[in-house]
Order: C-alpha cells, then structure tokens, then sequence
C-alpha cells in the first residue's frame, strides 16, 4: 500500500513542475486525496459493498470536485493535474502512466435511453498506458483510445483513436499519427501542429486553382480553333465571288 502511495506521489512530481515534494503533494494535491479515495471505495466496491462504496466516493467529490465511480479500472501512477470538473464513469478503464487535465469527462452515451438494459454492460472508453487527455476534452463511448495517444484540449472523441496518435477538435480528428516520446502538456505536442479544417481548406483552394488552369487552357483552346475555322472559309468565300 505505502509503495502505491510513494508511486503515486512520484508520478506527480515527475510531471508536475509546480510539485516541489512529496509533503506538498500529500497535503496540497486535490487530485492525490481522490485517487487514494478511489483505491478505497474500489476496493470496497469490488467486495460488494456499493452503497458504501458510492457514499464515500461522494464525499471524496464534495471535497476534491473530481467525481471517479468507484466502479472503474484504475492502473498505476495515475495523474489528474488540477483536476477541477474530471468525471469518470462508472466502466472507465485506464492503464498506467495516464495523465488527464481538468475538466476531462469519460462518459457514456445515451445513458437514458433503456437504462435497465444497460447495466453491467461496457459504456465508457477505455485510455491505455501512457494516454494523455487535456483540459475540457469529452471521451464519449465504450471504445479504446489506444497507448500514447494524444487528446487535445476540449476535443471530443467519439471512436476510437489509434495507438500513438493526436486528435484535436469536434469532433475529434487525427492531426498527427506517430507517437510523441515526450510528455505533451494538455495532450498538445510541442511544435508545430496542423489544423486539419485549415489544411482541407487549403487543399479545395489548390483544387480550384488546378481547375480554373485547365478550364482557361481550354477557353485558348476554343478560341485558337474558332479563328482557324474563320481563316479557312476567307480563301472560298473570294473565289466564288470571282
């Protein structure tokens, strides 16, 4: 348990610059006392003991404002920086190394529609090792973002993401597809990042310009006939007149 804690604390620290020592983090770290919340209500929750389990998980997000269901899968060194508005949901699944920002939802669609129906069953995604997701971002569906990918800033994800890969946007689109090594602050690389609505657009307008070229070349075309058509008929016209 202690080594779990002291993995916890080093994982912070590691990607937190503001993190000046462990005492901080035990004291200071909101995110710190609801992730040790969560290993407990989880490990009641797996017991059986769910109303428990739902109860205290409730005070732990009175005190923190991050919601974690003591239901789902949570792996090691895990990291909500900040942490205000995250909401996990109940069959979230997330690997080690994961790291989300505030405001970051894993959530399930049309949870209203035949509730009964759909307990038990697989609602949330699933992030592997080493994901990042930043702030805002909406992860909506039971489908996997795989490892190292990338999450931008208040993107929303509605399908699966591919392994080292960076989705930006709404929906959430891939903008670059080989994984970054380096830790990615807010799920955005450093360097530049394309837009891909920009880089649509300035495909249409290299298609339009491609387009009008050949349409002037044959307007020349045209024309170039036309006045042969006219240079040959002068020659008949004289000599019938003669």
């Amino acid at each position: 348990m202690f080594k779990l804690i002291r993995q916890e604390i080093d994982a912070m620290i590691a990607r937190d610059p503001a993190a000046r020592s462990r005492l901080e983090i035990a004291l200071c770290y909101p995110a710190f006392h609801a992730i040790m919340g969560y290993r407990g209500t989880h490990w009641l929750w797996q017991r059986g003991f769910r109303i428990t389990a739902r109860f205290i998980s409730q005070i732990f997000r009175w005190l923190t404002g991050i919601e974690i269901h003591p239901g789902a899968k949570i792996g090691k060194r895990f990291f909500i920086d900040h942490g205000m508005g995250v909401v996990i949901g109940e069959t979230a699944e997330i690997g080690d190394d994961v790291t989300l920002y505030q405001g970051v939802t894993l959530g399930g669609t049309s949870p209203s529609v035949n509730s009964d129906g759909q307990r038990g069953l697989k609602r949330h995604p699933t992030l592997e090792d080493g994901v990042i997701v930043g702030s805002g971002a909406q992860i909506l569906g039971p489908f996997t973002v795989r490892k190292n990918a990338r999450v931008g800033g208040n993107a929303v994800v509605l399908s699966e993401v591919p392994e080292g890969a960076t989705v930006v946007g709404i929906p959430a689109k891939i903008v670059r597809h080989e994984a970054d090594d380096r830790f990615c602050a807010y799920g955005t690389p450093i360097g530049d990042l394309p837009d891909p609505v920009a880089r649509a657009l300035e495909e249409l307008g290299r298609e339009v310009k491609e387009l009008r070229g050949q349409v002037a070349e044959l307007k020349t075309d045209n024309k170039s006939s036309d006045d042969g058509d006219v240079i040959a008929d002068k020659p008949r016209i004289v000599a019938s007149s003669e």
